[in-house]
């Protein structure tokens, strides 16, 4: 990068971190500093919401997945605008009623203190991992890319991260999260314009457009029943319904976000403004990755697009295989190229169907064989490194921002990346913090601590938090598929807290002994199949988790007794 383009990336990051500070400067109410001043604006909560689950990650992956896949991946979000709808109707009555801190503070009014401690721990075990996964994911790929130091990434990140979380709290996270957002939107609809000026003279918006849908890349929907297709409308509805549920409804890290609304209605309004965007959102990226597919049919390519780690192979001994292949994808994409064009002009110069129909399978034979080339590249690359990761969608996107855009820009996506990494992490440390701190420390050690003590402890938790993620951030290069890693992470444990906050609001007569001891056997057993079932999706767990959980509970009951604390609310009316 240029020196104005890391101009852009520093000031942008240290600018939206010291508005954050100076905005949230002189807190000392504990009250503020974990749950901020319920003065929050819808806007700012749907941006804050939006920002939480849009990780670094996203920005990166996502316009590899639509560059390899197409549009249909959007299918996984099409039950989040419904699992909203219930979580806005449901669960958020019940927290702004009772004017807790945090969720698990309802599970203990409801219950007993022991099921509040499980579903607390549970939440902290599973986010204080996915949190140092958050801070490496990104780190990885701008380091490879860049050459930095993978290290010094992971501590820039993660410092700048707890630095601003721990001078503001939760209302400095909401508050940078929105400017972070802003950053985002900026960046990736600059790249889209400059993606489509980069398309060669005479192609145009429509024409890129159908040769996506010529390459089968803009099937958005899937209608089939099989379960075995990864992306359907079905699972989209109902596995992506339950896994937002179990996400917005009882994760800290979102729930600290709508809570600090200053109302209901803006809180509600804040979540249905991700029920309306969130798709839209996604759709959009995707579709930047689909334009990315379209570009680089008519621009040079790499075989591999992690362009680093395919270099170091290259030059060291045993590459010659490697550079063979290279070569051969090169002249392969430049007959693909030549193919692309003649069927873009059998189409414009009102060629007959049959012409147009034999100029498009002449354009995929092409593509097939310059993807069994790169397929060969990738089985190659392996044969010389067997720990070397081949899937290399991850890199499509930072290889076009690198390559293609104007000095400057190059520094606003970069700092999109971090941006969407710094928001991510403050959120996940400021609800790690604020749980640690009211459910665990406050309620067996300090009920009694004052304001002072209470803001002073928060800090020390959410940079003790801070510290644990950069930690194993440092560790996880010993692990593989980390993306992956954090989504199995989250649906091993994700379940049964559903499972229990359910339970909480829909059965009145269950008692905290039922649905403690329920909810360790059903994480048990949650835990047991997937370390002994091969064939199970990981994604199944969040379902299998909240009905053991839910009936366990209920059959329990009738044993165990235990019903609600004597005046606890137990419903939100």
């Amino acid at each position: 990068m240029s020196a104005l383009d890391y101009f852009v990336l520093v000031a942008t990051m240290l600018g939206i971190a010291a508005y954050g500070m100076w905005k949230t400067r002189g807190r000392t109410t504990f009250q503020d500093y974990v749950k901020g001043e319920s003065k929050v604006s819808w806007g700012t909560i749907g941006l804050a919401v939006m920002a939480t689950q849009a990780s670094a990650i996203t920005f990166l992956s996502t316009p590899g997945q639509g560059f390899e896949s197409g549009m249909g991946f959007v299918q996984n979000y099409f039950g989040l605008p419904f699992a909203l709808i219930v979580v806005a109707a449901l669960f958020l009555p019940f927290y702004r009623r009772l004017k807790v801190l945090t969720a698990y503070e309802y599970l203990g009014r409801r219950f007993d203190g022991k099921t509040r401690l499980l579903g607390a721990c549970l939440f902290l075990l599973q986010r204080g991992l996915a949190s140092g996964i958050t801070i490496y994911a990104p780190a990885i790929v701008l380091s490879t890319v860049f050459g930095w130091n993978l290290d010094l990434t992971i501590l820039a990140t993660g410092a700048l991260a707890i630095v601003y979380t721990v001078s503001g709290g939760n209302t400095a996270v909401s508050i940078t999260q929105k400017y972070q957002m802003i950053v985002i939107f900026a960046g990736m609809a600059t790249a889209f314009v400059i993606m489509l000026l980069r398309l060669p003279a005479g192609v145009t918006t429509v024409d890129a457009l159908q040769v996506a849908a010529g390459f089968d890349k803009l099937n958005a929907v899937n209608f089939s029943f099989d379960i075995n297709e990864r992306y359907t409308l079905w699972s989209g509805i109902f596995g992506g319904f339950f896994l937002s549920l179990s996400y917005f409804g009882t994760d800290q890290s979102q729930v600290g976000r709508y809570l600090s609304g200053t109302s209901l209605r803006e809180s509600r309004l804040g979540l249905m403004f991700n029920a309306v965007f969130k798709i839209p959102m996604q759709a959009f990226i995707l579709l930047l990755g689909v334009l990315l597919f379209v570009f680089y049919q008519f621009s040079p390519a790499p075989v591999f697009f992690d362009r680093a780690t395919w270099r170091q192979h290259v030059e060291a001994p045993g590459g010659e295989t490697l550079r063979v292949l290279e070569s051969r994808y090169q002249t392969l994409a430049e007959e693909k190229r030549a193919a692309l064009q003649g069927w873009l002009k059998s189409r414009h110069d009102g060629s007959s169907e049959e012409q147009v129909a034999a100029a498009k399978g002449a354009l995929r034979d092409a593509h097939a064989r310059s993807e069994a080339v790169r397929k060969q590249a990738k089985d190659a690359l392996r044969a010389v490194d067997p720990g070397v990761k081949t899937k290399d969608s991850d890199y499509v996107f930072i290889t076009f921002i690198l390559e293609q855009l104007p000095v400057g820009v190059v520094g606003l996506l970069i700092a999109v990346i971090f941006a969407a990494a710094l928001s991510s992490v403050a959120a996940e440390l400021s609800a790690l913090g604020s749980t640690t701190v009211v459910d665990l420390y406050r309620h067996i050690f300090r009920p009694a601590g004052g304001d002072g003590h209470g803001v002073l402890m928060s800090k020390v938790f959410t940079a003790s938090w801070g510290f644990v993620a950069i930690g194993f951030a440092l560790f996880a290069r010993l692990a593989e598929n980390l993306i992956e890693a954090v989504n199995i992470l989250g649906s091993l444990f994700y379940g049964v807290v559903l499972g229990l906050f359910l339970v909480a609001f829909l059965f009145r007569r269950v008692g905290g002994n039922a649905v403690f001891t329920g909810a360790l056997l059903s994480q048990a057993t949650v835990l047991v199949c997937f370390f002994t079932l091969d064939r199970v999706g990981y994604l199944w767990y969040n379902l299998i988790g909240c009905a053991l959980c839910v009936f366990t509970s209920l059959i329990l009951q009738p044993l165990l007794g235990g019903r609600t604390p004597g005046g606890t609310p137990a419903t939100a009316s």
